[in-house]
């Protein structure tokens, strides 16, 4: 790897080598100098030794969104977990899993890993297969009627995905994906005044030169 191209990999993958900053700390167990410091480092080296291939994917990051596909999963979250603790408990429950496919709007190996990933993090259900070339993702549900039905499953795998893609995706990929592109936030400015008319004089005008009145 040439010079530049060591300083573009560590331009580009900074979010990667604070993360792996992070987690050297958070191995040690003590926050101070010389461990953040020494993660800082081997961050750097494996970056440069082991560089993240280019995801090629035009992402536009947009926090709003990012707040709400958080919001959505915890809500998911906190509604499966009771759902699945109440079906343990209950000795009278009758559990049915069922597989159910569900084809997502948009097949890129991002947002299909997110995607499947949050699905897999959600209790009483898990991802099973994954096609990235038809852009289908098989899941197992505990219980299938406890979950709504097979309907309900597809829809809410679908509106985590929309989160996925309104958080990540840019407005080209959402526009393709048939998904409304959030506005952006723009100074209106104020409409010019329109320039008064010219008054019209009630005198007649007078008679060209050589002409009687």
């Amino acid at each position: 790897m040439n010079p530049h191209a060591r300083r573009r990999a560590l331009v580009t993958q900074w979010p990667t080598i604070l993360w792996l900053t992070a987690v050297w700390t958070f191995l040690w167990g003590e926050i101070t100098w010389a461990n953040v410091l020494g993660g800082l480092a081997i961050g750097i080296v494996v970056t440069l030794v082991f560089p993240l291939p280019a995801m090629g994917l035009p992402m536009r990051i947009r926090p709003w969104h990012l707040l709400r596909l958080a919001g959505f999963f915890l809500g998911s979250l906190v509604v499966a977990s009771f759902q699945v603790a109440w079906q343990a408990l209950s000795p009278r429950t009758q559990v049915r899993g069922a597989v159910v496919g569900v084809r997502l709007r948009n097949p890129a190996d991002l947002y299909l890993t997110v995607t499947a990933e949050l699905s897999t993090l959600v209790p009483g259900t898990l991802v099973v297969e994954a096609q990235r070339i038809t852009g289908m993702i098989y899941l197992h549900v505990l219980d299938l009627a406890a979950s709504g039905g097979e309907e309900k499953v597809r829809q809410d795998v679908l509106d985590l995905e929309e989160h996925v893609l309104h958080a990540l995706a840019s407005d080209e990929e959402l526009e393709r994906a048939g998904l409304v592109v959030p506005r952006r936030w723009s100074v209106r400015r104020p409409a010019k005044a329109a320039a008064p008319a010219p008054a019209h004089s009630s005198e007649p005008a007078p008679a060209p030169p050589g002409e009687d009145a």
